[in-house]
């Protein structure tokens, strides 16, 4: 008995091979006759042929019936061959070619058609498996009936046993990791948050303080907090809902001019110079909310946008600002909003639709453009506002903004963007507000009055006013630890009351070193002008200039220590140069 069990195990590998090559193809098969090849139609015609006592027999008799038939057609119309070359439509380059030829050539048990074909891209028939799986099964026995000499003697029996022995104690450890890892795997399936949802979330801790004369003077150092939880769904893989909630208790600084008064636009969330990029979103005591809900998914080769709250132009758009611009506003890039990406991507948000369609791979030149993107926001159904049906409200009745932008990418190494922003403002809107209406996230206030450069700069306008914006942002990476970016942008806003037209401009450049003492690390240093009026007598360029370094702790920790210089902060001669320090601690996961 033992001889014969240690033979079936010498021609084991002719029943494991024949399986595997029919169960993988009977997989295919149709299950009823419905969709058979015609192969499968002209077998049931002659099956169909034989005589009328079939119909008497009972359902397992016919197949039975069948599986004989198969078999006998496998001896008689298939004809039985010795060699893999015997096919005409197998090549030595198929990737099946070595198992079919071990199951012709080794066991025998495998026919071809009567012309001379094996055809292995044919689905399988149920009947077919069974002919094949006899007429291996009856070899293998065959095989089996006439081995004569003993496989296996009474030393390798007494070697295995020692081999067993010896390995004991590493088969047993082995097995308590198996049934360990099925048991955590057990736990994770029953306990799993979801199959489809992803949580993630970020946590910014900074303790900051504004110096310089006046300013130094009317402020002191605080520790601001903002937190955000997202959770990421994706129903095909491709596509991603995003939900995120939000909380924050940052305030900016009270900006002071040589005289002690504050200047306009400061000490207000989220508003104006020296807006630091944790601000962005605060809910000022820490009251959580929905702060973005949005959809992207694949739309052929385009890429399409939904935003029902909170959407950004930065979040389709390409910024081409890298190691400064974070997407979600966040703890990983640049300090302040000025820095993180162009102020020409701060007009208008909220909810709408975008659009990005690629023209092709990128290119060898700047001649050809390598996508273009279309977007629509409407600031009415923002983070603070319900979505009013309103007159003066809705999607294309309030503040809005519409994007063109024409992407031109190098290689991997630069990139460039030409854009137009067309926005529309409500009286008591300003312009770079990102749809927040929290007041503007960037810029001085004469910028973001919509409408003449007034002497009360922080009056709201008494009119509304359209603007168009035209902006160009460019990125360069001669290499893996250099990164050169920059940006300009300018703006025509147009009032529907009396001397309400104006200009505005705003300009700046950027170089980070990636990797700066420790992978994953950032050093980064941007100046530039923020958004300001012109002509108006009497005012300054407002210049700003920081400096940060970003520390990767770890993988989910990053410490960022920064300084913001700012020149006449409030486009005025009369004020003194302002300085913020910062300390950003941010936890994601």
């Amino acid at each position: 008995m033992s001889n014969i069990l240690w033979k079936s195990l010498v021609v084991s590998p002719a029943i494991l091979g024949a399986a595997l090559l029919v169960s993988s193809t009977a997989i295919a098969a149709p299950s009823t006759t419905k969709g058979a090849s015609s192969i499968e139609t002209s077998s049931t015609a002659e099956v169909s042929q034989q005589p009328a006592v079939l119909a008497t027999e009972t359902k397992e008799a016919q197949v039975l019936a069948q599986v004989n038939r198969y078999s006998n057609e496998n001896n008689t119309s298939i004809n039985q061959v010795t060699s893999v070359s015997q096919f005409s439509d197998v090549q030595p380059t198929d990737w099946a070619f070595q198992a079919l030829q071990s199951l012709v050539e080794r066991y025998g048990c495998i026919a071809g058609y009567p012309n001379g074909t094996f055809r292995g891209n044919r689905a399988l028939s149920r009947y077919e498996f069974a002919a094949g799986l006899n007429a291996c099964l009856d070899r293998v026995n065959e095989l089996i009936a006439t081995a004569t000499a003993d496989m296996v003697t009474k030393q390798d029996l007494a070697t295995l046993q020692r081999l067993q022995e010896e390995f004991s104690a590493e088969l047993a450890t082995l097995r308590g990791r198996v049934d360990a890892l099925e048991g955590r795997t057990a736990e994770l399936e029953a306990n799993q948050f979801s199959t489809t949802t992803k949580l993630k979330g970020e946590a910014i801790f900074a303790v900051t303080d504004a110096f310089g004369s006046e300013t130094g003077k009317a402020n002191r150092a605080v520790f601001q907090d903002r937190v955000r939880l997202g959770l990421e769904t994706s129903f095909t893989g491709r596509d991603v809902l995003t939900t995120r909630l939000a909380a924050g208790n940052a305030t900016g600084f009270d900006l002071k001019d040589k005289n002690g008064n504050s200047i306009a636009g400061s000490q207000v969330p989220g508003n104006g110079v020296g807006t630091q990029t944790f601000e962005v979103g605060s809910t000022g005591a820490n009251s959580v909310k929905i702060d973005k809900l949005t959809y992207e998914a694949p739309l052929g080769p385009a890429r399409v946008y939904l935003s029902a709250s909170g959407g950004q132009h930065s979040d389709y758009a390409a910024v081409n600002n890298p190691y400064f611009f974070d997407k979600t506003d966040g703890g990983k890039g640049a300090l302040s909003t000025f820095a993180s990406e162009n102020p020409i991507y701060r007009i208008g948000g909220g909810s709408g639709i975008a659009l990005n369609v690629p023209f092709g791979k990128p290119g060898s030149s700047f001649l050809k453009p390598s996508s273009i993107t279309l977007g629509y926001l409407a600031s009415n159904n923002s983070v603070s506002n319900a979505a009013s049906p309103a007159p003066s409200n809705g999607l294309f009745d309030g503040n809005y903004a519409a994007l063109g932008q024409l992407n031109f990418n190098v290689g991997n190494r630069v990139a460039l963007a030409a854009t137009y922003v067309h926005g529309y403002q409500k009286a008591g809107s300003t312009l770079f507000d990102s749809g927040f209406d929290g007041g503007a996230l960037v810029g001085t206030a004469q910028a973001n009055s919509l409408g003449a450069d007034r002497t009360i700069l922080n009056a709201p306008s008494t009119s509304a006013s359209s603007s168009n914006s035209y902006g160009i942002s460019a990125a360069i990476k001669p290499s893996d630890k250099l990164s050169l970016s920059g940006f300009v942008s300018y703006h025509d806003v147009t009032g529907f009351g009396a001397n309400d037209d104006k200009e505005a401009w705003s300009y700046g450049a950027g170089l980070a070193l990636p990797d700066f003492g420790k992978k994953g690390n950032v050093l980064g240093i941007f100046g530039g002008a923020q958004p300001y009026s012109l002509g108006a007598t009497g005012r300054e360029t407002p210049y700003q200039v920081e400096g940060f370094y970003k520390y990767r702790v770890s993988e989910n920790v990053s410490v960022t220590p920064g300084v913001i210089w700012m020149t006449s902060p409030g486009q005025n001669n009369t004020s003194n140069d302002a300085f913020v320090g910062t300390l950003r601690t941010t936890f994601s996961f």
